[in-house]
Parts: structure tokens; C-alpha cells; sequence
């Protein structure tokens, strides 16, 4: 059955001992605690899916639509949906980690690897990010670690809002005290831990786990900015951002100061739409639909074209060659 018209999605949120307050007064959202750290907004893992809001789907979860309608995503392959979009709030900085490509966590850990990009969408003064390391060789990279030089070890950089970072699997990362992000990711729970500033959980009173071995096995050495070719081009009243475009997903911002835009999807079976910031509306197949800040949807294999309306900022991805 051919399904003409958007997806919207229920998010799952996450507490976390580096979150906070902002997933709740930055989009409105009604969040567990004052410590959330993440909004799964698109997604189909099982540590936490997100629940269809509308139409003849409402109230499946997106597994089960990967499942049992695999007709709307264009009959793509795979065991499971490939991408997940989350909102990160760091009340204070994440552990200092790293992600295994595909071939070690299937192997390891039986899911999928983790290869992620981020858009900054806000971020406090003077804020930075830990990505990259200074380490020639996997010999020095060991030495460092286990000596907890970290100031020789981590690569820091300066971001700000609107700011765009594509993080291959191997890369040691960190998102930085009073950054918010949106990530676009593999659909992948796996994260080894490398230094987590000797921080206590307070539920277990204890500190959290290291993963020292697989960090060091899987961490890319030396590491190497990724080379990232970002256009622009003007559609309708419109701006299109590229960011990226990879074997794992396509990631674009649609900036959409006011007026409309038309879009017609040319190759992807299936796009993943994120409202960061202002209102609007979508008409699809002849029926409108109301936009605002804080929306995440899916336009399925049926919808082929749509056009935006009113002042809209807009992150949206599509699965890549490998997804």
C-alpha cells in the first residue's frame, strides 16, 4: 500500500549522569528528570524506539513498521532501520569515547557500527568538543591512555551553533559542557568509553565503565580530519544546505527564512525530517500539515514530492549506500 503523507514520531528520552533541562525549555518537550541527556526522535533501536503519532500507523513503533511494512521505506534491505536522529543536551561534558566501525561490532557486540555527524544547534560561550587525538601511533596512543595524559592525548576544537562535525567510527569524541546537537547516527547503542573524568553515578556510587581494550582496537590512529565538501544552493525561497554524503547517510539543513519551497526526492527511498526551529507547514498528496519546532517525521517511500511553507530550519538525512 502506497502511504502518501508524513510519518510524525513520538520520541523516547534518555537520562544521563551529563544532562539537563534543555530538551524540556529549549523544544517544549515533556522530559523524565532534569538530568535527560538524549531525545531519540528517530528511532528503531531497542533501547528506545520511537511510536508513529499519526494516521493508519498510530501508535506502532518504527521497528514495527521496519518489520512488517518494509513497503514504505521502498523495500530497502537490512535486519533493521539503519539510521537514528537524537537531540543531545551536555549539561556538562560526555565521556571522552569512540565507536567500532560495522565489521568489529557485529562481531563484538552483534549490532551495527557507529559512524555519526553532528549539527550544533546551540552552544554556550567558548564551548568546544574533544575530536581527534594527537597520538602518531597505536604504540603512543596505548602509552597515553594507560598513563591518563589526557592533555597530550585529546584534540580540542572551538564550536558554535550552526556548526557541522562528521565523526567516523574510530574517532575519539566528546561533545563539551553546554552543547546541544543534533546527531545523525548509524542505528547503534555501542560507545567504548575512554575517560569519563573520574566522575561518580550517583545511582550506583560508583564510577562508570571504562572500555579500555576495545577503545585502543578500534580507535583510528593517526587520526585524519575527514575532508568534507559542504554546498549550498537556493530552492524556491529556500536554502540547502549538503553537509555530507556518505556510504551511511546524506545529511542536509533546509533553512527556509520565509515563504515556500518544493523538494522532490530524486534517488533515497525514504527521508528523515527534524523541525529545529520555527513554524510552518508541509503539504503533501494535496493535505497540509502543521510544522513547529521540535517535530520529527518521516516522508515514506509514497511521498515523492512536498512543499514547505513559513519560516522553517530543518535538519533531514537519507540512508546511504551501505544503509
Amino acid at each position: 500500500m502506497t502511504v502518501e503523507q508524513p510519518l510524525f514520531l513520538k520520541p523516547c528520552f534518555q537520562e544521563k549522569i551529563w544532562g539537563g533541562q534543555r530538551l524540556k525549555t529549549k523544544f517544549g518537550y515533556d522530559i523524565p528528570s532534569d538530568h535527560t541527556g538524549e531525545c531519540w526522535a528517530i528511532s528503531a533501536h531497542p533501547h528506545g524506539p520511537a511510536t508513529v503519532l499519526n494516521g493508519q500507523y498510530r501508535g506502532q513503533t518504527l521497528a514495527q513498521l521496519w518489520r512488517d511494512h518494509r513497503e514504505l521505506f521502498g523495500n530497502a534491505p537490512g535486519d533493521v532501520f539503519p539510521l537514528l536522529t537524537k537531540i543531545l543536551d551536555a549539561r556538562t561534558e560526555l565521556s571522552v569515547q569512540v565507536h567500532p566501525d560495522d565489521t568489529y561490532a557485529l562481531k563484538n557486540e552483534h549490532e551495527l557500527g557507529k559512524t555519526e555527524c553532528w549539527y550544533v544547534i546551540a552552544a554556550d560561550e567558548d564551548s568546544e568538543m574533544i575530536y581527534g587525538h594527537h597520538a602518531k601511533t597505536r604504540a603512543e596512543l596505548t602509552e597515553l591512555i594507560k598513563e591518563g595524559r589526557w592533555n597530550d592525548l585529546l584534540r580540542h576544537v572551538p564550536v558554535k551553533a550552526g556548526d557541522f562535525l562528521y565523526v567516523p567510527s574510530g574517532t575519539i569524541h566528546a561533545i563539551g559542557k553546554g552543547v546541544m546537537v543534533l546527531e545523525t547516527q548509524q542505528s547503534s547503542d555501542t560507545t567504548y568509553r575512554v575517560y569519563d573524568f573520574d566522575r561518580i553515578d550517583k545511582k550506583s556510587g560508583q564510577k562508570r565503565e571504562l572500555h579500555i581494550k576495545q577503545s585502543i582496537d578500534v580507535t583510528n590512529v593517526p587520526h585524519l580530519d575527514p575532508q568534507l565538501d559542504i554546498t549550498k544552493k537556493q530552492q524556491g525561497d529556500a536554502v540547502i544546505t549538503k553537509f555530507v554524503a556518505t556510504d551511511f547517510f546524506s545529511v542536509y539543513k533546509w533553512e527556509l527564512p520565509s515563504g515556500k519551497a518544493a523538494f522532490r526526492r530524486q534517488e533515497a527511498p525514504y527521508t528523515l525530517v527534524s523541525v529545529l526551529d520555527g513554524q510552518g507547514k508541509i503539504d503533501v498528496a494535496g493535505k497540509s500539515y502543521p510544522l513547529t519546532k521540535g517535530q520529527h517525521f518521516i516522508l515514506p517511500y509514497g511521498v515523492k514530492e512536498w512543499i514547505l511553507h513559513g519560516k522553517l530550519s530543518i535538519i533531514a538525512s537519507e540512508p546511504g549506500i551501505k544503509a
